[in-house]
């Protein structure tokens, strides 16, 4: 990502807030709550904070398409996006019929948008193998 890019560098700064807040809010979860606390509103609570944190992280991907006035940028911000997506469905996807039909252990809901944030990294990876950059000029 190019420092002088302002739509990377206000990208930069959303996503560094949102990483803190989720790791801090999983942090206070999992001292605040037990393993399977019931499902109190004051419990509720506390777990939904690392989903908000999520969701401004997505917010933070949107608003960079948004503003990379780029579109060749834009173009490689969008294939990272694919390529993750793709993979996260293809993973979750033959995980579920292993569960189904195997006795592998459940994949727990949580890794999912690891697996996107993990499959972003590919996506640059692929990106420079295909185009010659990793998706941030």
């Amino acid at each position: 990502m190019s420092p002088r890019n302002p739509a990377f560098r206000s990208y930069q700064r959303r996503m560094a807030l949102a990483t803190v807040v989720y790791v801090a809010a999983i942090f206070a979860a999992s001292t605040i709550l037990h393993h399977r606390a019931a499902p109190s509103p004051e419990a509720i609570g506390v777990a939904l904070v690392p989903g908000l944190a999520i969701l401004f992280m997505i917010y933070a991907i949107a608003r960079l398409l948004l503003e990379l006035d780029d579109e060749y940028l834009r173009l490689l911000e969008v294939r990272k996006a694919l390529f993750a997506t793709a993979l996260t469905l293809a993973g979750c996807s033959v995980w579920g019929v292993l569960e189904i039909f195997t006795a592998v252990p459940p994949l727990p809901v949580f890794w999912v948008f690891p697996l996107w944030a993990v499959g972003l990294a590919g996506g640059a990876m692929f990106n420079k193998a295909t185009l010659g950059t990793g998706g941030c000029a």
